[in-house]
């Protein structure tokens, strides 16, 4: 036995599964028992235990559901997996019979820390005096704790810390910033004044768009009540900060006890975020009546907050709350703000969790445990977990981080101070650090562009000059996108506060001008590559940060890209209007050229299983299209107007070539009449004969129409009837193979 040490967020309920499953399959006596603390964690390993197939479907629950059933199942040979909370070895009586234990136990025990040396461990090990004990940690242990952990459980067995799981992608860093909130700001200059430091860096059209939302502002500023002016502050990060200001990161905000909780919720109501925050307390007003209540009393207010405001048609507090975690977690646009006091501080994991505001003193393990809510991954755009502290707990944090040291918690025999713990950076400090860092890797990564480095370079290395070196260099091409994309989000993160570092007025400018010309050239590059869908993850990140921090001539180059691509356009308006709108007058005419050209091979390769026969042909006359512009470049209209044809011709497939009359107004006949004639046969010859072609076309359509069963696509029974009824046409397997293989992409068949 021992304590297994491994850090926040690194998978210890998974590593748990994991070694139960080794332990049941090597031992055919084992019996794995896992304990924990609180019922969210008991509800949590069942589940892993499910989705790593430890317990299937159809069994029944392992979690231990009283006293007497735990009894009952230590006294029988099966199951061989439990899960049980500490608080089911009951204390009442420590000298009294034992269970009559059956097979070898090995006991898992989740947060160690918290369920040593007291009475129900003692008569955890009472029962179960022949069981080998492993303690899971992620926490810091008190220095009154470790000794006691080390006697109960052993010594490591093994360690992973924060600092390893950083390095090796894990887990997120954590920035920390101290916020201290306006103090009573009474009059206009000083709200206008506060206005401007926090828009510091703003274009003058953002700074418009926010002074519209003011109004409600000014009030939470102006506010002599501390809770309206965190809100105020917070409210700046959601229409500032990156993840917050986009939907995809959202924050909890930890308050000083219930009551205080629910009086933030109420006046967020009167905010942009009041259908997008929730409460999370242990308050629940069932049990209270409200005529016992005195008026005026926190615990009117309370109970007409969850009452009035909370808990509508009905609704249970605990429907209420699961609704709400899961919004936060899977739809974070729809749940932005979590209030809290105790509750999701320990335990919850949301990938989306950026920010942790705190306006509650915390200590200890609650206190570590709390901040490393933020550290999740959770995509390229979250980089850091940030933490803004209402409370100035640094020296708190520091000491709940500083409480153990890299040699009491080494299991090896090279330690280094400090080697191992957890180190908060300052937010301006880190956060230049980070601007420094993201802007050299993009000038290292853009190095290779040959000079002037304007766009015709810029496309020349990221895409090549032909279909080839567009394939060969995709994965240089997104390293570019994440490479600006980063950039971008690191200069956001401190511009607002950028008088407080170290970087002059010139520099600023600089940085400005350089985040505009790579703005620019990955738009080139983009439309060049025609890879709008491929870079939406970052194109709508930088299209607000541009917007925000930089001016509306740079906006406009990524403002103005619509979520149609330049084929849709062309077929729209024309291609010289879709010229105009999409390459917004950027590109040479030979960039122009490729970024067209390489739009129709993309728009080819997505299309081509529909009517493999007709995209071929159109694909030869690319290729020949190409070959035209190459040895002539001269000619730019003709090739605009050929380029326009080929693009018709993609959407309307019939206008290239005259059809029989009976495919009229059947396009699924039409695709059949394509590839009749290019499929393989092994019993069966295909009419040469157009007409005769035509008729099977239309005779296999209706097979198809008449036969389809609802949701045939993917139901290998009902793919089976519907092949059957093709084949009977045919007579032939290959044939019927292959053109089924068509068939299956016509979306009129599979309605």
């Amino acid at each position: 036995g021992g304590i297994i040490w491994h850090t926040q967020g690194s998978g210890k309920s998974i590593l748990m599964i994991m070694l139960a499953r080794w332990i049941l399959a090597n031992n055919p006596n084992a019996r794995v028992l896992i304990v924990t603390d609180r019922n969210e964690l008991d509800t949590q390993i069942e589940s892993v235990m499910r989705n790593a197939g430890l317990v299937t479907s159809s069994e029944p629950s392992p979690r231990i559901t009283s006293r007497n059933d735990l009894i009952t199942k230590l006294e029988a040979t099966t199951p061989h997996l439990l899960c049980a909370l500490i608080h089911k070895f009951e204390t009442t009586d420590l000298s009294g019979v034992t269970p009559n234990i059956k097979g070898d136990f090995y006991v898992l025990v989740d947060e160690c820390h918290r369920t040593q040396g007291g009475k129900m461990n003692m008569q955890m090990k009472r029962w179960l005096p022949k069981a080998i004990f492993i303690g899971f940690s992620g926490t810091p242990l008190l220095k009154t704790e470790k000794a006691t952990s080390v006697e109960v459980f052993g010594s490591y067995i093994h360690t992973y810390k924060y600092k390893q799981a950083v390095e090796d992608g894990i887990v997120l860093d954590l920035k920390y910033e101290a916020r201290n909130v306006p103090q009573s700001i009474t009059d206009k200059t000083q709200i206008d004044q506060y206005f401007e430091q926090k828009t510091q860096g703003l274009s003058l059209t953002q700074q418009h768009i926010l002074k519209k939302r003011w109004a409600t502002m000014e009030k939470l500023v102006s506010s002599k009540a501390p809770k309206e002016r965190i809100i105020a502050s917070i409210l700046v990060d959601f229409d500032l900060k990156p993840r917050l200001n986009d939907g995809t990161g959202t924050a909890i905000l930890v308050a000083g006890s219930v009551y205080d909780a629910c009086e933030y919720y109420r006046l967020l109501q009167n905010t942009p975020l009041a259908n997008k925050c929730g409460l999370i307390t242990s308050y629940n007003p069932v049990a209270t009546k409200q005529s016992t209540l005195a008026d005026g009393s926190d615990e009117q207010y309370k109970y007409q907050t969850y009452t009035k405001y909370i808990l509508k048609n009905n609704q249970k507090t605990e429907q209420y709350e699961e609704q709400q975690k899961k919004l936060f977690i899977k739809e974070p646009a729809k749940c932005k703000l979590l209030i809290v006091v105790y509750k999701l501080l320990t335990g919850f994991d949301a990938p989306s969790c950026t920010y942790l505001y705190l306006d509650k003193k915390i200590e200890d393990h609650n206190l570590f445990q709390a901040i490393c809510r933020t550290n999740r991954l959770d995509g390229d755009d979250k980089e850091f977990g940030y933490i803004v502290d209402f409370k100035q707990m640094f020296e708190g944090i520091r000491e709940a981080i500083a409480i153990y040291s890299s040699d009491e918690l080494d299991t090896s025999d090279t330690t280094e101070p400090e080697d191992n713990n957890i180190k908060i950076k300052n937010y301006l400090e880190a956060g230049k650090q980070q601007l420094e860092t993201t802007r050299e890797q993009l000038k290292y990564l853009c190095e290779p562009v040959a000079e002037p480095k304007q766009s015709e370079q810029y496309i020349a290395y990221f895409c090549g000059v032909n279909e080839v070196d567009l394939q060969d260099k995709q994965l240089l091409r997104t390293k570019f996108y994440q490479a600006v994309a980063s950039f971008m989000r690191a200069y956001a993160n401190v511009v607002t506060n950028i008088q407080d570092t170290s970087f002059t007025i010139a520099e600023v400018d600089y940085i400005k001008q350089e985040i505009k010309h790579y703005a620019d050239m990955l738009t080139a590059v983009k439309l060049a590559a025609a890879e709008e869908l491929d870079t939406k993850p970052y194109e709508q990140d930088m299209r607000h940060l541009l917007n925000t921090y930089v001016d509306a001539s740079t906006a406009e180059i990524l403002g103005d890209l619509n979520d149609n691509s330049l084929y849709d356009l062309v077929i729209a308006t024309g291609i010289q209007d879709a010229i105009d709108e999409k390459f917004c007058k950027k590109l040479t005419q030979k960039n122009v050229t490729e970024a067209i050209l390489n739009n129709i091979q993309q728009i080819l390769v997505s299309k081509q299983h529909q009517d493999p026969a007709y995209y071929a042909k159109i694909s030869e006359k690319l290729v020949e299209l190409t070959q035209q512009q190459r040895e002539s470049a001269e000619d730019y209209q003709q090739f605009l107007a050929d380029a326009e044809q080929l693009i018709n011709n993609i959407n309307k497939p019939t206008q290239d070539y005259k059809l029989p009359n009976i495919l009229t107004g059947k396009p699924e006949a039409i695709v059949i009449y394509n590839n009749l004639a290019s499929i393989d046969y092994e019993n069966y010859s295909c009419p040469n004969n157009t007409q005769e072609k035509a008729e099977l076309a239309v005779a296999i359509d209706m097979i198809i129409l008449d036969n389809k069963q609802h949701g045939w696509l993917g139901d290998q029974a009902k793919e089976r009837m519907l092949k059957k009824n093709l084949y009977e046409k045919l007579q032939d397997a290959t044939a019927t193979e292959a053109l089924f293989s068509i068939i299956k992409q016509q979306s009129r068949y599979t309605e």
